[in-house]
């Protein structure tokens, strides 16, 4: 089903529509509301900022952030040819052609971070001694429903299961027991079933850093996510864990230190989970169906979240670099914050398909509005994800304050702050705010009332003398629990039916030209409120540092999709594994 960038129209089953008038947008969506701002209001563009927004500046500046991106090592990979690089340049432009071998190598790196970040070594580590019956027979049942759902939601993960059950010293032979990884989950539950019984233990605390160490040095950790999934009852031998009855009040018999254990861990990249079992749960998890649920739901947890932090990077995941800001998740007082003067950027909507794909249209600076903007910014962020920071911001360009959120781009090079990243943000969230609402209309002519929506972002930028900064602006969330659902490196960690076919909407609707994805915000009663958006474009100069190209479309999206029943009601075509 893979079309041309040249085509305008698609029909997407019989029941989804394509407007190609001027606007297909409901009337509540024909105008910006963001910060009070619409459509209507224009500014002057003062001569810095042309210089600052025209086409070469803004190719300059992608070129040497995907340089400092990729380390300067501009032809180190030995993969990749320049033929294949460049094979969709139709300019002569050479400073395109170089930013394409730059941007292609940084995809490669990251498909191959993400395809054995899929591979999981899984090893449950249990307190094994009488009181924990319940617990194994919850590991018990809950490993096949665990496997059961990552092959319905992620069948691109591949899970190696392991156990090492520890007691105490005084339980001799008894003490450690283990069974290595295995992709046999049968193997794994009759082992629990048959060789495992809660049995031993003597006074209160119990050997758990002989357990951490024997799974972290006894056990042959192959893949490139390690999890460590601890769950117990009782804590380590030592005066500094535990004031009750110990028979070894200096510490662990063999010198191991909690210290020495967890950096162990940390130097084999093993990612530790530990699951804290106290007698206030006790009622709540007798229920041996309940316990099981929530076991089954912290592994699944666990395991999305340590596949999207090994695929960011190859280096050891305890040793990211980023700078590091003190979170104050507390609402200043805004009376003490002083009032800031910027100058606010956004694209206007684009009408047709034909707009999104063509990436002149956010490089022509008709297409930006700007007006000047007041507003207040806490001095320490209240969140932090991957890539950007996040403040409490009032917009104070009226009298009335309007709380909003403003987000900083983690630094990751010299590059981090440019403008034409942020304006690259904006474009993202300009195109999937068009594609939502094409979304929406289609959904609505089969019945389905659960709109996808978008914040809408603007980009904001600050010169304090010879300080320039920029930032991203948008609303803040009123309701709801702030969730991640699904990953742009391919992970799903909540499924939703409508979100899912949201993504494969915007592949088919495109032509395959893009697919939107990473979405997360809140789930309302009437719709999804997302933010933050990723594309990955066959264009691998459109859309940032997390558009992994025509690769990422087939490893991040289409290796992973399962069509759910929305994507079956709209009539979009199955995709082909």
């Amino acid at each position: 089903m893979d079309k041309t960038d040249s085509d305008t129209e698609l029909d997407i089953g019989k029941r989804c529509l394509h407007n190609r008038t001027t606007s297909s947008l409901d009337s509540s969506d024909k105008s910006y509301s963001l910060c009070g701002i619409s459509v209507t209001e224009t500014g002057t563009i003062s001569e810095t900022l042309i210089s600052e927004l025209g086409t070469e500046k803004l190719a300059k500046g992608c070129l040497e952030r995907y340089a400092d991106e990729a380390g300067d090592s501009r032809y180190a990979s030995k993969n990749i040819s320049i033929t294949d690089s460049v094979d969709s340049v139709n300019s002569d432009d050479s400073l395109e052609a170089e930013t394409i071998i730059l941007r292609e190598e940084i995809i490669f790196k990251a498909i191959q971070n993400i395809k054995n970040s899929m591979q999981v070594d899984l090893c449950f580590v249990l307190d094994c001694t009488g009181s924990m019956a319940k617990y194994i027979n919850a590991a018990k049942n809950c490993i096949l429903q665990v496997v059961r759902h990552m092959e319905n939601t992620n069948p691109n993960i591949k899970l190696w299961v392991g156990f090492c059950g520890y007691r105490d010293h005084c339980d001799n032979s008894d003490r450690i027991q283990i069974l290595d990884f295995t992709d046999s989950y049968s193997k794994f539950k009759s082992y629990i079933s048959d060789e495992v019984k809660a049995k031993g233990g003597g006074d209160a605390p119990e050997d758990v850093l002989g357990g951490l160490d024997a799974a972290t040095n006894k056990m042959k950790w192959s893949h490139r996510t390690r999890i460590l999934l601890h769950l117990g009852d009782a804590p380590p031998h030592g005066r500094r864990f535990t004031n009750k009855p110990d028979s070894y009040p200096d510490g662990d018999p063999n010198g191991l230190t909690a210290e020495g254990v967890l950096k162990n861990l940390q130097s084999e990249e093993i990612l530790y989970y530990f699951g804290k079992i106290t007698n206030q749960t006790d009622k709540m998890i007798d229920d041996l169906e309940v316990l099981t649920r929530k076991l089954f739901e912290a592994v699944c947890s666990s395991i999305t979240s340590s596949v999207t932090l090994t695929s960011i990077t190859d280096e050891n995941v305890y040793v990211r670099s980023r700078r590091e800001l003190e979170m104050d998740k507390n609402v200043p007082d805004w009376k003490m914050l002083p009032v800031n003067t910027g100058k606010l950027l956004h694209y206007l909507p684009p009408k047709t398909l034909d707009d999104i794909k063509n990436k002149k249209y956010f490089k022509n600076k008709s297409n930006l509005i700007l007006r000047k903007f007041s507003y207040k910014l806490a001095p320490k962020p209240f969140s932090s994800g991957a890539e950007r920071y996040a403040y409490y911001a009032l917009d104070a360009t009226r009298e009335q304050t309007e709380e909003i959120v403003i987000k900083e781009c983690i630094d990751l090079g010299k590059k981090a702050n440019s403008l034409e990243r942020y304006l690259e943000m904006i474009e993202v969230s300009t195109v999937a705010h068009f594609l939502s609402a094409k979304f929406n209309l289609a959904a609505k002519q089969i019945g389905i009332k659960k709109k996808v929506n978008f914040l809408k972002s603007q980009a904001l930028r600050y010169k304090d003398g010879s300080d320039v900064r920029c930032y991203a602006v948008e609303p803040k969330f009123r309701d709801g629990l702030f969730k991640r659902f699904n990953v742009n490196r391919g992970v799903i960690k909540e499924y939703h039916s409508t979100l899912e076919a949201f993504a494969h909407f915007t592949y088919e609707y495109t032509g395959g030209y893009l697919v939107v994805y990473d979405l997360q915000g809140v789930e309302l009663s009437n719709k999804f409120l997302l933010t933050d958006p990723a594309i990955h474009c066959k264009n691998r100069l459109r859309f940032g540092r997390t558009n992994l190209g025509k690769r990422g479309i087939e490893v991040c999206f289409l290796a992973n999709h399962k069509c759910g029943n929305v994507c079956e009601k709209l009539g979009l075509a199955k995709i082909s594994k």
